[in-house]
């Protein structure tokens, strides 16, 4: 059961994030943005993680102003705008089609670890790569099927939230050649939150935001599908391989989709079924283990 624990926490993790939906439709019903929703979201999770950062991690909370750029690109250019688009593709067509289209995302990083960090790039890559855009055409596509109503903007911000998640990971892996992975996750999060406050616009809501179910609600959004989400990854990772983390986190779109269907009462037609499937076969077939075949971008 122990050796067997940090896969779960893996899964646990993923699963909570696979959550996120339910707090956006609340917050929404609510009468917030779906900028103001992430400025909650960026908020509170700043909050809890400096109280945690207090707690537990006093020595990882000191970092030098000079990486500051890197913090904009993982908590701006990253979370706030992957965000922004995720919860705005949930709101414009439904929780099934963005977590969908939301985990284009490795395709993305395929092609900009393989421009940017020079990583090698393999069969299964490419492989992946063509599933994934093959898997969209399908979604876009469905126009003539009963089930979720597709709209080319819901597109585009579903395809800008796996742009968005994926910068994560290329800005992330800069980063952390030097700074604790509990450092980036703070900072992330603290400048998102101090870049977003002052334009969001929330401030006009504070009344709609502090009633006591907003409040609730938001709290929730802030700790369950994000702090403790990453909280529990972040420690089956430290005891895994990488490679197989990817794989079992792949039980968010699950559970994300499970949310739609079930509780939303969300439908999906036949080709958007197949896109799901096969974008969800290259997430899954880019983290399996590879050994011949890789190209290097300098031989490109």
């Amino acid at each position: 059961m122990r050796k067997g624990l940090p896969y779960i926490m893996i899964a646990f993790g993923a699963a909570l994030w696979g959550l996120i939906a339910i707090f956006v439709r609340e917050l929404k019903t609510a009468g917030l943005t779906e900028m103001e929703i992430v400025t909650v979201r960026v908020t509170f999770a700043a909050i809890f993680l400096l109280i945690i950062g207090m707690v537990s991690y006093r020595d990882e909370m000191q970092v030098k102003l000079r990486k500051l750029p890197v913090f904009i690109g993982t908590g701006i250019c990253s979370i706030a705008f992957f965000n922004y688009c995720y919860f705005f593709t949930i709101n414009e067509m439904s929780v099934s089609i963005a977590v969908i289209l939301l985990y284009t995302s490795p395709a993305f990083v395929t092609i900009m670890s393989f421009i940017f960090l020079k990583e090698s790039i393999h069969k299964k890559k490419i492989i992946a790569v063509i599933g994934t855009i093959l898997g969209c055409i399908f979604i876009v596509g469905v126009g003539g099927e009963k089930g979720t109503p597709i709209t080319l903007l819901g597109i585009l911000t579903g395809l800008g939230s796996g742009f968005g998640y994926a910068l994560y990971s290329i800005f992330g892996k800069v980063a952390l050649k030097e700074i604790k992975p509990f450092t980036v996750t703070l900072y992330t999060f603290l400048v998102a939150a101090i870049a977003l406050l002052p334009f969001s616009g929330i401030w006009g809501k504070l009344e709609v935001i502090l009633s006591t179910k907003v409040l609730l609600v938001s709290a929730g959004l802030g700790l369950i599908p994000t702090v403790l989400a990453f909280l529990a990854y972040t420690w089956g990772l430290e005891k895994t391989e990488s490679s197989r983390a990817a794989v079992i986190a792949t039980v968010e779109p699950v559970v994300a989709m499970l949310i739609g269907l079930v509780i939303f009462q969300e439908t999906l037609g036949l080709s958007q079924m197949v896109g799901a499937l096969l974008i969800f076969a290259s997430v899954l077939i880019v983290n399996l283990p590879h050994h011949k075949g890789a190209l290097s971008s300098e031989t490109k």
